[in-house]
């Protein structure tokens, strides 16, 4: 059982609003920044070094990251930047996501680049990203997993694909590859920057250290005030663009598997949980267990955050004396199934479509909270817990109009899905404010294009003097 925490996140966001159109400049005096030493950090040193030395281990890494189900055997050769495919002639832009997360961010961004004839190279760091950028992106893009970040396998990397622009989403800052790239001259922009309080007083223990790389990056586009503060503090130059997932089109829903799964179903009532952590899924079914006196025929949804764990959720709802179907195994959630694991990649759009009400995983758990904009654009009421940090001004803005309620503990989630279980009209009537309320935070697709747009233009005269290859 994860015990309650403090709130952390929502209730404490600074929230600005740019206009929809221009990103917004920090003031330079709006905080002091650190002088970067002209030489690099010991740290760095030591970093380039350890690494360096570290590379023969790399196969140990990967086979022991194979056997856990974290590699595909057929790519294992791109994280030490081997590749068949070949770079094209025309420019080249360079986005790399740590995971599913960040390739979602980048979704709409990729395809008004590949509107505007940009070639795009996309590297993620997960099975599961490589996987959604398959299903989400346009099919001129290329996607390859990052390398290690080991001198070599960067080194071998930049050399074959030789990137003219390099787009770093939210936070995932590798060392040799920031610094490999900056050697290449190549320009690098961090985009819709993210920086926890938590992460940020750890870079504070280092402060020259992140000052040598985040001065490196030609921008840093951040999400909102607080993180635009954070990274200005650290060392970038920072203008605030807003979240880019507010701006993405809602994740796509299979219609076969969602007749199928409707008639399944049957009209019994139904509460969902998205991307849970582990300690949640105990929850999860406690409330089912005491829900299901005062619901008749309840059924209770959950998709974990990594699939994989799907079975383990099954045989805990079994020992609960619960029945538990699991998707990845073809099962329905027919009328005789209590817990329904979507243990899947890809189907969150088909489970925000059926489901009225949607716990969002991780916020109970230490987790920070997962994206809850897709969920309220598609029409679900929304419950989470006090760990929202991920999504800060996000969830205080829904709590605010009331499109989402913070849950402290397994007893508020019990009540709270309990009360809009059985009032449909007070239900209604938080998705509808939840829906409104991530529409008018729109705009930060539009913003971060503006920003990009010197370097974009930088791009146009090479792209008309050459071809793709």
């Amino acid at each position: 059982m994860i015990a309650p925490r403090k709130r952390h996140g929502a209730g404490s966001a600074t929230r600005s609003t740019p206009s929809r159109h221009a990103p917004t400049h920090l003031p330079a005096a709006a905080v002091a920044r650190p002088r970067v030493a002209e030489r690099l950090p010991f740290t760095l040193h030591a970093y380039r070094l350890l690494t360096r030395a570290a590379t023969p281990l790399a196969p140990l890494l990967l086979s022991y990251r194979l056997r856990r189900g974290k590699e595909l055997r057929l790519r294992l050769a791109e994280r030490w930047a081997e590749t068949t495919v070949s770079r094209p002639a025309s420019p080249l832009i360079w986005v790399h996501g740590a995971s599913v997360g960040e390739i979602i961010a980048a979704v709409g961004l990729i395809e008004r680049l590949n509107v505007q004839g940009f070639r795009i190279l996309v590297t993620s760091g997960t099975v599961t990203s490589a996987e959604l950028a398959a299903q989400r992106m346009p099919p001129a893009m290329i996607h390859q997993f990052v390398p290690l970040d080991a001198p070599r396998f960067v080194g071998r990397f930049l050399n074959h694909w030789r990137p003219d622009l390099a787009l770093f989403m939210e936070s995932d800052l590798w060392p040799n590859m920031i610094l490999a790239a900056d050697a290449r001259r190549i320009p690098m922009i961090l985009v819709n920057g993210r920086l926890s309080e938590q992460s940020f007083r750890r870079w504070q223990r280092v402060p020259r250290t992140i000052a040598a790389l985040l001065q490196r990056f030609q921008l840093c586009l951040a999400q909102s005030q607080d993180d635009a503060r954070r990274y200005a503090t650290l060392g970038a130059a920072v203008n605030i663009t807003g979240n880019l997932k507010i701006d993405v089109a809602p994740p796509p829903a299979d219609p076969a598997a969602f007749g199928a799964i409707e008639a399944a179903i049957a009209g019994r009532p139904i509460i969902a949980a998205a991307s849970t952590h582990p300690g949640e899924e105990a929850i999860l079914i406690g409330v089912h267990q005491r829900l299901r006196g005062q619901v008749p025929n309840l059924l209770t949804v959950i998709a974990p955050r990594h699939p994989e764990r799907g079975p383990d959720i099954a045989a805990a709802a079994e020992a609960a004396g619960l029945r538990a179907p699991l998707r990845s195994r073809g099962q329905m959630p027919d009328g005789t199934g209590d817990i329904y694991i979507l243990d899947t990649i890809g189907e969150l759009g088909l489970l925000y479509r059926l489901a009225p009400i949607v716990f969002m995983g991780g916020s109970l758990a230490s987790h920070g909270g997962q994206n809850p904009i897709e969920a309220a654009k598609l029409g679900a009421a929304i419950l989470h817990g006090p760990n929202v940090w991920n999504f800060a001004e996000i969830y205080a803005a829904l709590d605010a109009a009331h499109g989402a309620r913070e849950v402290a503990d397994p007893a508020a989630l019990t009540a709270r899905a309990r009360d809009w279980l059985t009032d449909p009209a007070a239900r209604q009537k938080a998705a509808l404010a939840g829906r409104r309320t991530v529409d008018a935070l729109g705009g930060a697709l539009d913003r971060t294009l503006a920003a990009l747009d010197p370097y974009l233009q930088s791009l146009l005269p090479a792209r008309g003097r050459s071809g793709d290859a």
